[in-house]
């Protein structure tokens, strides 16, 4: 070609020219959008990674040892405020901050800070969760993660917060933007000496293709063919193979003069030869061949404008399966430890959750599972090594396998693997059960019987808690004929490890509920006093889960009077029925005093007051947040009953005919909240009237409100008509659950009356003279009630009695007996003043009276009434 008209390689006008152009913006935008994606990429992973890091370091300091402990420090800086900068400058954040739960910080990087309230949302960390945020801050773009600090109950007692701006993670961008520039440079250069050698090569091939060019192309599309992992079969419209290329040649173990023979001639299996000689279209097809699992792709090349035939492709699956296989093994086991995380330990029950171990494990893991433990533990202490153990769970494909049932005690011989487990605390596998003879020794018969059975291999893991073992978890196989290996046996350790934790849990809160259970049962009543005025029988049932503060007592007044006492302290646990001890001591005290049923209340209301303000909340206590309480007092004489309640359920009435009511109480406000006065309701009760009294236990819980747990106590007392108060009792608490979720109190208490034959009363005229005629006519009763006995003493008493009513009292004047389980002597009368024991000196002609009525009376006293006051004594019948 003449040089005036040679043009350029790199000319826009040829086609090298064009094809360099192009390639020019080809890898100028490849360049530019490298730079900006990296630069994207780059700011991307600075965030994640400064999220990471700040997250990773809040949460290494909220659970490192001491964080906790030292919130509750008074000077929780002191502590805390050098910790957190040699960690700061350990990890690389700009700043960790521990705070309260109000967001005051105890530590900052700059003191002066400190004190102050945190910038962010901590409101999640509050709630247990996590917040990771990006704020704008006075040192730049940053982000600052938030975590909850737990004590060792979970309570979350502070906040710590971590925080790095992301300029301090990047730079990436700027090192690897060089490298960016150099590539391009170094494309730009390749893309050049690409065209000048595309250039030559179409300048060449313009004067046709040679046959050296043909013969290159073939050689290299054969070298390709032949050279890849994946078989490639071209068969002809006639259904003859054309071309197999050698990696076709070795899956299908074809013969050497495959090509050109019909497909059905080459040995091939039938389904396999049928889809290539078909023609049909396949994608990924699996035919066994031999030992080998081919996947199977299929086209048509007629569609395409060329000649009638197929090509096939084939891929050795054979390994892929089998890495499949033990994917799906895997995950599996991951779904099982999933499983156990979510399903054992739903309950503080120490055999459900050995229940829930067990029947986890069968059948996705063993055949068979049984949890054995000490005995102690189901007790809630801790076991001694040397016990026996007992079976508590099993669970298996067969219920009639030869295996120790639940319940029974087991003592394992030295040999066993069972027994080289609880000494080592190790984990023991007996691939081969028959091939054991350790295993053997436990029992001959029995092990002889479990192997006629089937079960051929054998794991046993120590449920440990720390360094405590609580007990076996033994698994089986029988129909899985493939024995124990070591990943099954990690995967056992790891099942039986979360199962522990929670029996341990369990076993700990059994001992704690025991002991509440104990101290509330021996502060409540063991024995009810003598009285006659009220037939009376209780029940009381422990929460299923906690103790609460319930408790009832019925305790005599003057006058054969009977008060009736039902309360509750909102909570559970020891603090709750240490509570209730100190109430009900609280309440004797003040029905000693012979008050009304609504100022004991008052009394009460400003007592747990006190005790609310003088408690200080801790980790394992909490302040009284209130309790309840219904008190009632029956008079035999007047068959009065006076009730008062502070925000107690109302009593129910079961009247001689079958009816139940229950009476219009003033609910007054529960005890500590104070602000409201109580009231009282008098109820007239006909003898043989059940007066039943009840904790809002019986009564309500999550599956039912109070209205329908008072339908269904009224349908138990109307059931229970015309029996014995222990038989009302017992019909009421037939209606509730096994284990109810509240502490449970009931009092059925039958009225009785005094009748007109054991009461004698009078009225006496404010006169000295009449003191005579009273002891007239105390004489003659006491003959009429075979008392002559008690005549002097009683004579002396109501002389001495009245004398004071008419000289220091005012009128009416009243004098009443009463013929009981003791003689009561009365004196009633207008004046509040209350009569007060002195020792007389010798010199006083008076002071005397009260001192001798001390020591003729067995009891004596005084209570105040509408009226005025009644000062009363007591002497045993003879």
């Amino acid at each position: 070609m003449p040089s005036g008209r040679r043009w350029s390689a790199h000319s826009g006008r040829t086609v090298a020219g064009q094809v360099f152009m192009l390639q020019v913006v080809i890898v100028l935008l490849l360049v530019v959008s490298a730079v900006v994606a990296q630069v994207l990429q780059v700011r991307h992973d600075s965030t994640t990674e400064a999220r990471n890091r700040s997250l990773a370091v809040a949460q290494s300091f909220a659970n490192a040892p001491g964080t906790a402990a030292a919130l509750r420090l008074p000077d929780p800086t002191a502590v805390l405020q050098p910790k957190a900068e040699a960690t700061r400058k350990a990890t690389g954040v700009d700043f960790i901050v521990v705070m309260n739960t109000e967001g005051i910080r105890y530590t900052h990087p700059k003191p002066d800070r400190i004190g102050k309230k945190f910038v962010g949302n901590i409101a999640p960390a509050l709630a247990g969760g996590t917040v990771t945020e990006e704020v704008k801050g006075t040192i730049g773009e940053l982000v600052q993660a938030v975590v909850p600090v737990r004590d060792a109950d979970g309570k979350v007692v502070g906040l710590v917060s971590a925080g790095i701006t992301t300029a301090h993670v990047g730079g990436a961008a700027d090192q690897q933007l060089p490298l960016l520039l150099t590539s391009a440079a170094a494309a730009l250069a390749l893309a050049t000496a690409g065209t000048a050698l595309v250039s030559r090569r179409l300048r060449r091939q313009t004067h046709g293709l040679g046959p050296d060019e043909m013969t290159r192309m073939y050689e290299h599309h054969d070298a390709v063919l032949h050279s890849v992992r994946e078989g490639v079969l071209i068969v002809g419209g006639d259904g003859r193979l054309m071309l197999a290329n050698d990696e076709a040649q070795r899956l299908l173990d074809l013969p050497a003069d495959a090509e050109r023979r019909r497909i059905r001639d080459l040995g091939l299996d039938s389904d396999t030869a049928e889809l290539i000689a078909s023609g049909r279209m396949a994608t990924d097809e699996v035919h066994l061949v031999k030992d080998r699992l081919l996947a199977v792709n299929q086209r048509p090349i007629e569609v395409r404008g060329g000649p009638p035939g197929s090509v096939i492709t084939l891929r050795d699956s054979t390994e892929l399966r089998a890495l499949s296989g033990r994917a799906e093994v895997a995950r599996e086991r991951l779904n099982m430890l999933y499983d156990a995380g979510v399903g054992i330990g739903t309950s503080l029950d120490v055999t459900r959750t050995a229940e829930e171990l067990a029947e986890l494990a069968v059948p996705r893991f063993a055949d068979y599972a049984a949890i054995d433990l000490y005995d102690a533990v189901l007790r809630g202490q801790e076991p001694k090594p040397g016990d026996a153990l007992r079976r508590v769970a099993f669970s298996g494909l067969h219920k009639d396998a030869p295996l120790y049932q639940v319940g029974e005690r087991i003592r394992f011989v030295p040999s066993s693997p069972q027994a080289r487990s609880l000494d080592t605390g190790e984990s023991v596998v007996e691939p081969r059960l028959r091939d054991a003879p350790g295993w053997r020794a436990q029992d001959v018969e029995l092990t002889g019987r479990i192997l006629e059975f089937g079960i051929h291999s054998l794991i046993t893991v120590p449920l440990r808690a720390g360094n405590l073992v609580l007990g076996l978890a033994n698994f089986c196989r029988s129909e899985k004929l493939a024995p124990f290996d070591a990943e099954e046996l990690a995967l056992a350790e790891e099942l039986v490890a979360r199962a522990a934790i929670s029996i341990d849990n369990a076993r700990r809160y059994t001992r704690e509920h025991s002991m509440a259970v104990a101290l509330q049962r021996s502060l409540l009543p063991r024995s009810l006093p003598e009285q006659t005025a009220l037939e009376i029988a209780y029940r009381y049932l422990p929460a299923q889960a906690g103790v609460g503060g319930d408790w009832f007592d019925v305790l005599p007044l003057s006058g054969a009077r009977v008060a009736l006492v039902v309360g509750d302290v909102v909570g559970h646990g020891l603090h709750a029925a240490a509570t209730m001890g100190r109430l009900r001591t609280a309440v004797h005290n003040f029905a000693a005093l012979d008050l009304t049923p609504d100022e004991l209340l008052s009394l009460l209301d400003e007592l747990v007051g006190r005790i609310d303000q003088d408690e200080t909340p801790t980790d394992s206590t909490a302040p009284v947040t209130g309790a309840t309480c219904m008190y009632a007092i029956y008079d035999p004489v007047s068959r009065r009953c006076t009730v008062a309640r502070a925000g107690h359920p109302p009593p129910a009435l079961l009247r001689p005919d079958g009816s139940v009511e229950f009476p219009e109480v003033p609910a007054g406000p529960p005890l500590g909240v104070g602000g409201l006065p109580f009231e009282t309701a008098d109820l007239e009760l006909p003898e043989g009237s059940s007066l039943v009294l009840y904790t809002d236990g019986l009564v309500e819980d999550r599956q039912r409100d109070i209205d329908e747990g008072l339908e269904l106590l009224a349908g138990a007392l109307e059931s229970a008509a015309g029996g014995t108060p222990d038989e009302t009792c017992a019909a009421v608490l037939e209606r509730l659950p096994a284990r109810p979720s509240d502490d449970v109190a009931l009092i059925v208490a039958r009225t009785r009356a005094l009748g007109t034959d054991q009461v004698a009363e009078w009225q006496v005229p404010a006169d000295p003279a009449a003191v005579s005629e009273v002891r007239s006519k105390v004489t003659r009763q006491l003959a009429d009630w075979d008392l002559d006995e008690l005549s002097f003493t009683t004579e002396l008493i109501l002389s001495e009695l009245v004398t004071n009513a008419i000289r220091y009292g005012r009128a009416p004047i009243g004098v009443r007996l009463l013929r009981d389980r003791t003689l009561i002597c009365e004196v009633s009368d207008a004046s509040t003043t209350s009569p007060h024991l002195r020792y007389a000196a010798s010199t006083d002609e008076g002071g005397r009276g009260l001192f001798l009525v001390a020591q003729m009376a067995e009891r004596w006293g005084t209570r105040y009434t509408p009226a005025g006051k009644v000062i009363w004594a007591e002497q045993p019948l003879p």
